[in-house]
């Protein structure tokens, strides 16, 4: 059996995305991702401003994760260190963007806190949750593809 820490120095193509470490991580970005996006779509986006940026970046964070999954399932990146160091540059512009957009919604949230919580503030906790969980994901995977491109 294969490790799959040992294919570190190779970008992946096909369904070898599905089994190598950065890599396994675009499905559960695109699921988190996609969580977040669903849970404040659901809620009343009051204040406008601070729940659009939100949107915004769960939005863009999804499908340029759907088009950097693609492209790397397609083998388009034929194996370039330049495509390695996009990779690490994306995830990390992606979570720094991830990050903020879950502050400013830990922020809403809390400011609009209920007692009894209702269902709107319940969808607000969740979608604070899952957000930072892709915040997390996307750092894992930048540090994971730093490491890779080093490796080039």
């Amino acid at each position: 059996m294969a490790s799959n820490t040992a294919t570190m120095g190779h970008l992946p193509s096909g369904m070898g995305i599905c089994t190598t470490i950065p890599d396994i991580l675009y499905v559960p970005e695109l699921i988190f991702g996609g969580l977040v996006w669903i849970l404040v779509a659901c809620t009343y986006v009051v204040p406008y401003n601070p729940q659009a940026w939100v949107m915004c970046v769960s939005i863009f964070c999804f499908l340029m994760t759907f088009v950097w999954l693609v492209v790397f399932a397609c083998g388009s990146h034929h194996n370039s260190s330049g495509w390695a160091a996009a990779d690490f540059m994306y995830h990390g512009i992606a979570a720094m963007l991830y990050l903020s957009a879950s502050v400013l919604l830990a922020l809403v949230t809390l400011a609009f806190k209920s007692d009894p919580p209702t269902y709107v503030y319940k969808l607000d906790i969740s979608a604070v949750v899952f957000s930072f969980v892709a915040t997390l994901l996307y750092v894992i995977h930048t540090i994971l593809s730093a490491i890779r491109w080093k490796s080039f």
